[in-house]
């Protein structure tokens, strides 16, 4: 399968390039920098927390033509990046409309069924994986110091939404660098029971995994260990 894989470098992402690369797959990498890609892939440089739009539109669309399959692990580095996943999703999913690809898997996270957005503006007040830990003890807390990033998550599942794309966001827990284990649990539209945690690796195999899986397109999908 032809794949092009967004921020290639970061946590996830690179897990995303190391697992397509192992299995098989053509594909092409879109890093921020150069330097820090180490698989031989084809790479195209674009920083997605960039205003520079029209060269960013440019690199995107070199980046997605052709691929059967776009992944993203975008996320925000550091409070300076806030609302980088909103914007660059744009972005990307401006890229593939323009390309002709139509299959778009993302990284989101689990609070964010419950998170109001533009296009959400009432969800749910509790997502139905959860127990009475995280609904009401852990998951306000995670929700209150995690403000800004889940608003944008929010944003960036609207746009999903919004889209005539075959998008599935795939909505982890806490995350951990634990290696691959392959046996880690999934729901379609809400999160797991007693999920507090999952490792990146194992996110990374599960948006390689929901791409043969045409019952989570224009879904959300929860993964824990």
């Amino acid at each position: 399968m032809k794949l092009t894989i967004v921020a290639a470098t970061g946590g996830i992402g690179r897990h995303v390039l190391e697992q397509a690369v192992a299995e098989g797959h053509d594909v092409t990498a879109v890093v921020r920098d150069l330097s820090r890609l180490i698989a031989p892939v084809r790479a195209v440089r674009a920083d997605l927390t960039t205003a520079d739009v029209p060269a960013l539109g440019t690199a995107l669309r070199e980046a997605v033509l052709g691929a059967d399959a776009v992944l993203s692990g975008l996320g925000p580095r550091s409070s300076a990046e806030a609302g980088v996943a909103s914007r660059g999703t744009e972005a990307i999913l401006e890229a593939v409309v323009a390309a002709g690809v139509r299959r778009v898997v993302v990284v989101s996270a689990a609070p964010i069924g419950t998170v109001p957005s533009p296009g959400r503006p009432h969800p749910p007040r509790h997502d139905p994986g959860d127990r009475f830990l995280m609904r009401h003890l852990l998951g306000p807390v995670i929700k209150a110091a995690l403000r800004s990033h889940y608003a944008d998550l929010a944003r960036m599942e609207d746009l999903l939404r919004a889209s005539a794309l075959d998008w599935t966001a795939v909505r982890p827990p806490r995350l951990t660098d634990k290696p691959l284990t392959g046996t880690y649990r999934t729901a379609i539209g809400q999160n797991l029971p007693g999920g507090l945690t999952v490792s990146r690796a194992d996110v990374a195999h599960l948006m390689l995994r929901v791409l043969d899986q045409p019952e989570t397109i224009k879904q959300t999908v929860g993964i824990a260990s």
